[in-house]
């Protein structure tokens, strides 16, 4: 069940992780999972973002959130780049694609789209006044509540490999070096969003 709600019943919530609703009633009355009730009713309603923590610390899998189709943001200010990619993993993958030029519109496009990888030029906006947009962006990724399962593939033909390996203690989720085969990109989009939790 892919997620496009920022908020869930107990029915849903019991679905994603695989239990009775009932369950999730106790979780959510115990404090355990955190939440709030609707005014003048009894009905619960969880925050995905809240969810996630509670699976995270009880182990529970994360194939319930992660399910349906993986959708991917492309974010690289060369046209030709995005349209290109774009293009190949429409046609080659069952990926929902989207695609943004700016850090800007990526901002925008990420608290929209909610995508599961964000395939990130790490030279974003160099050489213009707001230069510095893919450290910008990352860092409004990984501290959004709302973005906790996004994970970040950077892009780049001019970093050295000492530098490509920093960036994993720094967040990322692997590399991917310009230019790329297909397969290397969807290989990288596989293995950010199958870890195991």
């Amino acid at each position: 069940m892919p997620i496009d709600k920022d908020v869930l019943t107990t029915g849903e919530v019991a679905k994603i992780c695989n239990v009775a609703p009932r369950t999730v009633s106790k979780w959510f009355d115990s404090g355990q999972l955190k939440g709030y009730r609707i005014p003048g009713s009894k009905d619960r309603r969880i925050p995905v973002p809240e969810l996630v923590k509670f699976m995270k610390a009880h182990g529970i899998p994360m194939d319930g959130i992660t399910g349906g189709r993986t959708r991917v943001l492309i974010v690289d200010d060369e046209s030709e780049v995005v349209g290109t990619l774009k293009d190949v993993l429409t046609e080659r993958t069952n990926y929902d694609v989207r695609v943004a030029t700016s850090g800007f519109e990526a901002g925008v496009e990420c608290e929209r789209f909610r995508p599961h990888v964000l395939l990130l030029d790490m030279h974003l906006g160099d050489g213009q006044a707001g230069s510095g947009d893919a450290e910008t962006l990352a860092a409004h990724v990984q501290g959004s509540e709302s973005l906790q399962m996004t994970k970040i593939i950077p892009m780049s033909g001019k970093l050295t490999d000492g530098q490509a390996a920093a960036l994993t203690s720094k967040g990322f989720e692997g590399f991917l070096r310009k230019p790329f085969q297909v397969r290397a990109v969807v290989e990288s989009i596989e293995a950010a969003t199958a870890i195991v939790y």
